[in-house]
């Protein structure tokens, strides 16, 4: 991969690590409530950071392969596409276990954007946010070996 092109994707994952911090830095503030409106909260800021997550696939699969076929199944088919490498062109972005945490919030994600007459569990969200922090813990190891072998 050329300089400068490394030198880009580099830059563009580093700024969107940064938002993914933000939002966590959120989901802390906000998991120590109680009540309806912190539950929606907890929830939104779920449903933030699957999208930051999600931006930074982005960015890779621009880089390296940009093409997914099946444009119904979009979100998941771009978060399948991270967890493979492709040979020759580039490693995998996550590991099985990151890739299933995000698999988790990715669903949330999607019950969320679409559940305009449901109230959320609060034990559902909470079981989400469980994956988050687990994520949180794991997922800068996959980025930086993702970056180490390129």
């Amino acid at each position: 991969m050329e300089q400068e092109r490394l030198a880009l994707l580099r830059a563009e994952i580093d700024a969107q690590l940064k938002e993914i911090e933000s939002i966590y830095g959120k989901l802390e503030e906000r998991k120590r409530k109680r009540g309806k409106a912190a539950v929606e909260s907890l929830g939104y800021q779920l449903h933030n950071l699957y999208c930051a997550f999600e931006d930074l696939f982005k960015i890779v699969a621009a880089t390296f392969e940009n093409h997914i076929e099946d444009k119904n199944r979009y979100h998941l088919e771009l978060l399948k596409r991270m967890a493979i490498p492709i040979e020759g062109v580039r490693p995998a972005l996550l590991s099985q276990k990151n890739y299933t945490l995000l698999d988790n919030l990715r669903s949330f994600r999607h019950f969320f954007r679409h559940a305009y007459s449901y109230e959320l569990d609060e034990r559902k969200v909470r079981i989400v946010l469980e994956d988050a922090v687990k994520l949180s813990e794991l997922y800068e190891i996959d980025v930086k070996s993702f970056l180490d072998s390129l």
